[in-house]
């Protein structure tokens, strides 16, 4: 049996003990070494969306996307000395994705006067929770005005792909969600970092403003932040901002 100095000499060596791992890892430490004790956690990026509880419509919006036939949005702007013009419109379609009905959001991205990409995406509406689903998309690349390739083309319930939310009914600070899910082809994802931004663009001055940060597994290195404006949807991607709004 100890004595209590015993006792008290062997409490304070595991004391001291403590306070040396404490400090090693404080130290030593790194985000580079893989080890447990080195790591922070990491939020993970919501992928299941109980797309079973949701009634969807063609039709609609919520306060940061517009699913309304005939509603385009054109956004321009100078990157590495190109212009960049791109125009987002809802078009008067519908495309059944498996067992959903979607509405058809045709997007054209023109280099310089020339188009580089059209693609036809399918997007739906959930009623109960005003979230806006993404379906898909039909992509065709263009070089010299030929199509040369459909990269980036994906469809919901094909092989392992899966619907992904692109803009949520119910917006939440920090917010982590894949955007596309289809493993190998699209999986981008979204982080809502600021809720009340403020953007002066061509097309007017915008308040409350929605900034997301978009990231791609595919290509880690990849970063593109986009802001969307209340009632009026995206007015800002990477470096090109809302220069018209053609409403209905």
């Amino acid at each position: 049996m100890k004595t209590p100095a015993g006792r008290l000499k062997s409490q304070f060596a595991m004391f001291f003990m403590m306070i040396i791992v404490v400090i090693l890892i404080t130290f030593i430490c790194q985000p580079s070494i893989a080890d447990p004790l080195c790591r922070k956690p990491r939020q993970a990026f919501t992928t299941d969306f109980r797309l079973d509880a949701c009634t969807f419509s063609t039709t609609g919006s919520n306060q940061y996307f517009i699913l309304e036939p005939g509603y385009q949005l054109k956004l321009a702007g100078e990157e590495d000395g190109v212009l960049v013009e791109l125009s987002i419109t809802v078009l008067d379609e519908t495309e059944t994705i498996g067992p959903i009905e979607t509405r058809v959001v045709e997007e054209k991205e023109w280099h310089d006067g020339e188009l580089i990409e059209a693609s036809r995406n399918f997007f739906a509406l959930c009623i109960e929770t005003s979230s806006v689903f993404y379906f898909g998309e039909d992509v065709d690349i263009y070089e010299d005005g030929q199509i040369v390739s459909h990269e980036g083309a994906w469809r919901a319930f094909e092989d392992d792909n899966q619907p992904g939310l692109i803009m949520s009914g119910t917006i939440l600070l920090g917010a982590r969600y894949f955007q596309e899910i289809a493993p190998d082809v699209a999986m981008d994802r979204a982080v809502i970092i600021r809720m009340d931004a403020e953007l002066e663009t061509t097309a007017g001055e915008f308040e409350n403003c929605l900034v997301t940060l978009e990231t791609t597994p595919l290509e880690p290195s990849a970063r593109s932040w986009k802001v969307y404006a209340p009632g009026v949807g995206l007015i800002k991607d990477g470096d090109t901002e809302l220069v018209q709004i053609v409403r209905p």
